[in-house]
This record gives structure tokens, C-alpha cells and sequence, in this order.
């Protein structure tokens, strides 16, 4: 029997998944790898040096010996951090150990934190203090509801997929781009806070440890995503009229050891375009009180069913017209 309390944020996510209630494609537990070279671990080497240069920062973020301070609870401060290897894994795994914390109290805090896999690095820009119209993924930890007729509980943790055509709305919280999204309280918390990405074979999960409880909560679980190798990790942050502490204390990159087809092994993966099978409509990006989003996009079975529930009725109240018709009928013949 396994020990209490050996599951938690130093665990790789596809294990948990294994023993949880989702299945996984990984079936090996002991198939995971650490990258050192795409991972940014205390003590904080190769970070900002240029004779061994993992990891570059730019804007407000500070290095110290304890954290990567992305930006300081400060107004207008934006700020990143950049691995400087290209990443050509095809299944991989990141784990964030990070911390937001300020002095603002209610809604008076902002703006967050966003996780990168992108093309371009080293962009400012106004998504969170990196570029807009980016190619790759993003994760938006975000603490602040800039729409006000939201029902949506922040903070509240998003993704979005962009091949360079679609533009992140900050006045709308990025609902419109949004994949999925889950409300999670991980604000001034005294205890670590964790979030795992997991990519592989174009499932995309996203899971938080928030609690204390050395165990991951599901928050974001999608298929269908198609994302390209030799793109950058990064996190970056923002500051507006409200500010916080955004700080980055680990990201840790495991490889998944996945088996392709000859046909996946033959694709050449730096080619691919950053997309998804099936982006619902904006349309259907609708808030339930909890604040958590709830799916509602007619996928093409989904039309399909419709239509033929709608062909079924019609057919059923004709064959019941018919046979009202025809009894009125002969009722009407009996009074003559």
C-alpha cells in the first residue's frame, strides 16, 4: 500500500491522472524526464547571464534567491521571463510553482499572471505584459474582472490557443478567445500554490494544487489542440491602476515518453499551426454563478440531433394532425 500524502505538486500530473478517474494515454509512471534546460529551479543559474543564458527577463521582473519577482506591488509595471532554448518535445509537462500576493484588497488587485508557449519571446506587450496577436498557448492567470457584468468568480485561470489572428480583449476578460476556463482562488494565499500543464497527443490539461493538500484539482481538460515544437516557455506579468506581487518560483518541464504512429513520427512538427478542432462560438462563452464556464457549443453531432429531434416532431404533430383531421371528418359526416 502507497504512503499517505505522496501524491502532491513534485508528482508528474500524468501519474495522477492514471490513478484518478481520467484516463490518461501515458501507462508507464516512471516515464517522466526532467529538462534542466527548459526548467528554471533555485538556485536560479543561467538566469540572465550570457555565459549560460537558460533564461532571460526583461521589464520589472527582479531575480532574487527565493523567487522571480515578475512585477512589484506597483501601478503600470509589466514584466517576463524567457527560457532561451526553443522546445522540440512533442508531449510534455510543466509545473509552476508560483505566488500572487498584495496589499489590495477586494477587486483592488490586478492584473495577473500569464504562462507561455509561444513562437516570438521576449515581446512586451499589453496580454499581461507580453505581446498580442501571439502564436502558441497561453494560460491567464488572471485576478482582476474587467467586465463588470460578469458572473464569472476571479480569480479565474483561461486558456487560449492562437495561430496570430485573434486578439486577447482584456475589456472582456478574454472571454471571446477562450477555450475553458475555471474559477480558482490562488490570491494571498499562505501556503504554496502550484498549476501543471500537461500536453500531449493534442490533449491539453491544466490542473492547480491551491489547497495545501499535496494533491492537483482539475481545472481545464480539452482534446483537439494542436500546438507545434521549437516554440519558447515563458510567464510573464502586468500591473494597471491596481497592482500585486507577481512572483515565479519553479517551472519545471518534464518529458512524456509517448509512443507516435509512423505517420505522427513522419509530420514534421515545427510546421504545425497553432489551432484547435473545434473553437466554439464567442456566443457560447456563458457564466454560471460559481464562475465557472459552461459549455455549450453545438459540435456537428450535436446539430445532427437537433435537427432530427426537430424533423421527428414535425413528423409526430403531422401524423397527429392527420388523424385529428380524420376523425373531425367523419364526425362531421355523421350530422348530415
Amino acid at each position: 500500500m502507497a504512503a499517505e500524502g505522496w501524491i502532491g505538486p513534485t508528482t508528474p500530473l500524468f501519474l495522477l491522472l492514471l490513478l484518478g478517474s481520467v484516463t490518461a494515454d501515458i501507462t508507464d509512471g516512471n516515464s517522466e524526464h526532467l529538462k534542466r534546460e527548459h526548467s528554471l529551479i533555485k538556485p536560479y543559474q543561467g538566469v540572465g547571464s550570457s555565459s549560460m543564458p537558460l533564461w532571460d527577463f526583461q521589464g520589472s521582473t527582479m531575480l532574487t534567491s527565493q523567487y522571480v519577482r515578475l512585477t512589484p506591488d506597483e501601478r503600470s509595471k509589466e514584466g517576463s521571463i524567457w527560457n532561451h532554448q526553443p522546445c522540440f518535445l512533442k508531449d510534455w509537462e510543466m509545473h509552476v510553482h508560483f505566488k500572487v500576493h498584495g496589499t489590495g484588497k477586494k477587486n483592488l488587485h490586478g492584473d495577473g499572471i500569464a504562462l507561455w508557449y509561444t513562437r516570438d519571446r521576449l515581446v512586451p506587450g499589453p496580454v499581461f505584459g507580453s505581446k498580442d496577436n501571439f502564436h502558441g498557448l497561453a494560460i491567464f492567470l488572471d485576478t482582476y474582472p474587467n467586465d463588470e457584468t460578469t458572473e464569472r468568480v476571479f480569480p479565474y485561470i483561461s486558456v487560449m490557443v492562437n495561430n496570430g489572428s485573434l486578439s486577447y480583449d482584456h475589456s472582456k476578460d478574454g472571454r471571446w478567445t477562450e477555450l475553458a476556463g475555471c474559477t480558482a482562488d490562488f490570491r494571498n494565499r499562505d501556503h504554496d500554490t502550484f498549476l501543471a500543464v500537461r500536453y500531449s497527443r493534442g490533449r491539453l490539461t491544466v490542473m492547480t494544487d491551491l489547497e495545501d493538500k499535496n494533491e492537483w484539482k482539475n481545472c481545464i481538460d480539452i482534446t483537439g489542440v494542436r500546438l507545434p515544437t521549437g516554440y519558447y516557455f515563458g510567464a510573464s506579468a502586468g500591473t494597471g491602476d491596481l497592482s500585486d506581487n507577481h512572483d515565479i518560483i519553479s517551472m519545471k518541464l518534464f518529458q512524456l515518453m509517448v509512443e507516435h504512429t509512423p505517420d505522427e513520427e513522419s509530420i514534421d512538427w515545427t510546421k504545425i499551426e497553432p489551432s484547435v478542432n473545434f473553437l466554439k462560438s464567442p456566443k457560447d462563452n456563458v457564466d454560471d454563478p460559481t464562475g465557472n464556464f459552461r459549455s455549450g457549443p453545438l459540435t456537428g453531432w450535436r446539430v445532427f440531433l437537433l435537427l432530427l429531434c426537430a424533423l421527428l416532431g414535425i413528423v409526430v404533430c403531422a401524423v397527429v394532425g392527420a388523424v385529428v383531421f380524420q376523425k373531425r371528418q367523419e364526425r362531421n359526416k355523421r350530422f348530415y
